[in-house]
């Protein structure tokens, strides 16, 4: 598990998400991904680049959506999609376009 970071762990439920997740689900997903950050705080792993950036999707979706609660990510889009299956599947969608912004936004800064 130290070696694999979040982005490498999202590519794989992205192939193959029956593989980690009980229900094609953005509900379950999340729950996945707040395991992942519970288990590297238990077993003393330093957070990696990604892990960093990936803190930023929160304030990224709100913007997109205009919402300035404090609904997680994960209910910002399933509110905005026909169910769970379907706010899975935005969610790989606005991902690649949230990762596309940040690579742009670091080779515009260097």
């Amino acid at each position: 598990m130290a070696n694999t970071n979040i982005y490498d762990l999202l590519k794989n439920i992205k192939k193959r998400p029956s593989a980690y997740l009980y229900n094609p689900s953005i509900t379950h997903l999340h729950t996945l991904l707040a395991g992942y950050d519970l288990a590297k705080m238990e077993q003393n792993i330093p957070p990696t680049e990604q892990d960093f950036e990936f803190d930023k999707f929160q304030q990224w979706i709100q913007k997109k959506y205009d919402i300035l609660s404090t609904l997680s990510w994960a209910t910002i889009i399933l509110e905005n999609s026909q169910d769970e299956k379907d706010a899975l599947n935005k969610f790989f969608e606005l991902f690649e376009e949230f990762t596309n912004e940040v690579s742009q936004t670091e080779i515009s800064q260097t």
